[in-house]
């Protein structure tokens, strides 16, 4: 069995859509159910993929996050659903679009979720958040909970912006919110390792993040996660299925890769000290990020 350790609580983020978060944290959080953790998947996004991904229609069912995050004296426990052996699910509903407007003058609209969740404790090894695509009082309820982030992304010259644009956020955050909140690594999703023009890119991240070692920033520790998530269309198909890559193709590349992302985290954890504040130093607030851009090879692509 595994050892128990206190609750990781992980948002899975990146504005940019279509990117694999959905399907990332659907599949890592199953991956790690395999590894005989406990994991706790909540579907923040009002769109509700990860819902629909794990089968559930949004429309059918009573009970949701939305419910939780505006009724403090439901017990999350009655609205909890396990899919499968070590696995459950806090599925999100389309009323969740509404809840900008509906805790807009509400003092405590950030802490809702940590309130939620405090509730919760001891009872999983993992929670996995799946964040809109947005900044706003989701994602921010997300930060405000988590104790690291993961960002899912391409290997794509634009993706350097949005991650940029991401860390911005995680570091405003950390200096208002939330000081334990860090940035664990990226996550390589839809790789090609055939292409100049991935191995660049990911040159760049490299290089990028080997230089933050030293500052006083939340991402100081973060690292381009292996191995990559390979471009796999079985991990299309899977959703459209309502189950996850293990269940829908599991000697799939998709699946062998999670499983192995999955034990990369589980390593890393285990040689991590359980989670709690950091110590960022004087930081002072980090107004922007921008993520070096190497001269492009001329070879082709």
């Amino acid at each position: 069995m595994a050892e128990r350790t206190p609750t990781r609580v992980v948002a899975l983020m990146n504005q940019k859509g279509g990117v694999g978060k959905t399907t990332t944290t659907v599949n890592l959080a199953a991956a790690l159910a395999l590894h005989e953790r406990r994991v706790l998947l909540i579907d923040l996004d009002p769109q509700a993929h990860a819902t629909l991904h794990l089968g559930i229609n949004p429309h059918e069912l009573s009970g949701s996050i939305y419910d939780l995050l505006i009724d403090s004296s439901l017990d999350p426990a009655a609205v909890i659903r396990e899919m499968k052996p070590g696995l459950w699910l806090l599925r999100s509903e389309t009323d969740l679009a509404a809840i900008e407007t509906e805790l807009a003058s509400a003092p405590d609209r950030f802490e809702r979720l940590q309130r939620v969740l405090q509730r919760l404790a001891g009872r999983f090894d993992v929670v996995m958040l799946d964040c809109p695509p947005s900044l706003g009082v989701l994602t921010l309820n997300a930060l405000a909970a988590a104790h690291e982030v993961l960002i899912p992304m391409q290997a794509q010259f634009l993706a350097l912006h949005g991650v940029g644009k991401l860390l911005e956020t995680v570091g405003l955050v950390t200096e208002q919110v939330n000081p334990s909140l860090r940035v664990t690594g990226l996550i390589l999703c839809m790789y090609d390792s055939q292409t100049t023009h991935t191995q660049e890119v990911v040159n760049d991240l490299e290089q990028f993040l080997a230089g933050e070692h030293a500052k006083p920033v939340p991402w100081r520790d973060a690292r381009v996660l292996r191995p990559p998530i390979r471009r796999n269309i079985k991990l299309a198909e899977c959703p459209s299925f309502g189950q996850t890559i293990f269940e829908y193709a599991p000697s799939a590349q998709g699946a062998l890769d999670y499983m192995a992302l999955a034990a990369s985290l589980i390593s890393t954890w285990h040689d991590d000290a359980a989670p709690g504040p950091q110590t960022t130093g004087e930081a002072s607030p980090v107004m922007h990020v921008e993520i070096p851009r190497q001269e492009p090879s001329r070879a082709a692509v």
